[in-house]
């Protein structure tokens, strides 16, 4: 990437030319994509994941139905808090039924979410991972009943170390994440044009990376990515990225949208990039 014109109108934007590709699903691109705006980027969003709904809701809505049952609810993502949600107003039950329980958030936007909704939310760790959630419990769950309510495919960290700490975890899957087969033709027709041909690809989850590569093809990876830089939202998501054979070139230090941001402009900064 050439260095900017700092004469041009939008240099006071410190990301003014360049190029971002936001894999987010659809319906979550917008923070992630308007925050890169005011800041200058060209914004393309393809999105990588698509949420659908789970085969089955039953063991959702039977958790749901015996919440009086637990101690602990864990909420790892605004998907999950949605999709609970929702199957709570087809089951005609209130927020009153979750208020008995502690409750805990993986990060700030899944707290701000189920605070949407009039609950309180008793913990967020400081690093917003798996590995911080089980730190945050380990000592607050030995003997007690744990709801874990998540994606269908997701790492088994928090179940398994706190069942470790004594605790009796139900594990229950409110979406599924797959891969937008419409997105296949849009990426590689992105990465084939120069005009469209991103600078940098975000990356918010594992699930973004996995599925990058399965949408590039078997001889995608090592023809189209060459020069593009790739930013990843935290730890996780880049050791996915370096297991799949990716550099991680920009890592955010606060693993949220927010942080992923500010690692991106430091980063083109770093690079004599922009301003």
């Amino acid at each position: 990437m050439k260095k900017r014109d700092t004469n041009t109108p939008a240099a006071g934007q410190a990301l003014s030319g360049v190029r971002v590709l936001v894999g987010r699903a659809r319906h979550q691109a917008g923070a992630l994509s308007g925050e890169l705006r005011k800041l200058g980027a060209t914004v393309v969003e393809i999105p990588f994941i698509e949420i659908r709904k789970p085969p089955s809701f039953k063991p959702l809505d039977v958790a749901l139905q015996n919440l009086d049952s637990y101690d602990w609810l864990i909420l790892t993502s605004v998907n999950g808090v949605e999709a609970m949600w929702e199957r709570l107003a087809k089951l005609g039950l209130k927020k009153n039924n979750l208020k008995p329980l502690h409750i805990a958030a993986i990060g700030p936007a899944t707290k701000k979410a189920i605070e949407r909704h009039g609950i309180k939310v008793d913990v967020v760790p400081k690093e917003y991972i798996a590995e911080s959630v089980v730190r945050s419990l380990r000592r607050r769950v030995k003997g007690k009943r744990v709801l874990l309510v998540r994606a269908k495919v997701a790492r088994d960290v928090i179940p398994r170390e706190l069942r470790r700490a004594g605790a009796n975890v139900d594990v229950v899957e409110a979406y599924e994440t797959v891969v937008p087969e419409a997105s296949r033709t849009r990426l590689q027709a992105a990465l084939e044009n120069p005009r469209r041909c991103p600078h940098i690809v975000t990356f918010t989850s594992s699930s973004t990376v996995k599925n990058f590569v399965e949408l590039l093809g078997p001889h995608g990876k090592q023809t189209s990515v060459n020069g593009i830089l790739t930013a990843s939202i935290g730890p996780v998501t880049s050791s996915t990225l370096r297991a799949l054979g990716f550099s991680v070139d920009i890592a955010a230090k606060e693993f949220t949208i927010p942080g992923l941001v500010a690692a991106i402009v430091a980063g083109m900064r770093a690079r004599g990039i922009t301003q």
